[in-house]
């Protein structure tokens, strides 16, 4: 049999080539594979189940209950994969109980006073703004913040939004989510649609040039980590004392929904949830 190192190493090819997984968890499972195979070097056998209860104990006693749950789960689908390719005859994960109680945590959302408070600012320092150049960055703010709060959809996947996902007369947005899974929502707020449509013909050369909806000053696409520093940007002028992530405006989005009565499955449909 192969050695661990180069299952891994063809496991981890198969994850891009044919399962098309994202980069972020291409890197999540590139680093909880290669604590796993770290672990098993001091050990002769990676399929013998004490072993394999041994590295899941190590884990419980590094890491959080969340954390753990992840690496578990890749190690999981990696020993699956073993399986249909029928590299292992037995899957010691069948006999392995991993099941542990992890601590009930909710979602932390946005009250929607504070989002209002968040949204006027960034109205006012427009409004303030003393150079064209400002006030264009301040409206492709206002931009990204109003589409993450109207319609829940994951950073990164408003940076990966292009001018051709963006249909005005329908009023619909194509999202391409975690998996290649794709969605459409439709907008129904005007004043989101209005700013989409003022930003859209105010960057237009810049868009072009870039082939991504939202472009940040060298035109070149908007990264996840320009919106993380913009909303805390906003958030300090606004004198807010919560920390607010991008992810958050995602949890508010589905609060607001579930407080209006939406159905839990539509919602979960709109954030691309399985």
């Amino acid at each position: 049999m192969e050695n661990l190192e180069t299952l891994i190493a063809t496991y981890l090819k198969n994850c891009e080539t044919i399962k098309k997984l994202d980069k972020k968890t291409l890197k999540a499972y590139r680093i909880d594979l290669t604590q796993f195979n770290t672990f098993m070097h001091t050990y002769p056998d990676f399929i013998n189940k004490s072993y394999l209860n041994d590295y899941i104990s190590s884990l419980h006693a590094q890491f959080q209950p969340k954390t753990v749950k992840r690496k578990i789960a890749t190690v999981k689908a990696f020993y699956h994969y073993l399986m249909y390719e029928e590299k292992l005859s037995i899957n010691p994960f069948d006999k392995i109980n991993i099941k542990f109680r992890e601590p009930t945590t909710l979602p932390r959302t946005i009250p929607e006073s504070i989002i209002e408070t968040f949204i006027s600012t960034m109205y006012k320092q427009r409004a303030l703004a003393t150079t064209k150049y400002q006030s264009n960055a301040i409206l492709r703010d206002i931009t990204v913040v109003e589409l993450l709060f109207a319609t829940g959809m994951r950073i990164s996947e408003l940076c990966s939004l292009k001018p051709s996902d963006i249909d005005f007369e329908s009023r619909n947005i194509l999202i391409y989510g975690k998996g290649a899974k794709e969605r459409i929502i439709q907008l129904g707020n005007q004043e989101v649609i209005s700013a989409l449509i003022l930003y859209q013909e105010t960057f237009k050369k810049d868009i072009e040039i870039c082939g991504y909806f939202f472009v940040n000053r060298l035109q070149h696409k908007l990264s996840d980590q320009s919106v993380r520093f913009m909303i805390n940007h906003y958030a300090e002028l606004a004198g807010i004392s919560q920390h607010i992530t991008p992810h958050m405006f995602r949890h508010s989005f589905a609060t607001l929904l579930l407080e209006q009565d939406v159905d839990i499955r539509y919602i979960q449909r709109m954030l691309g949830h399985s």
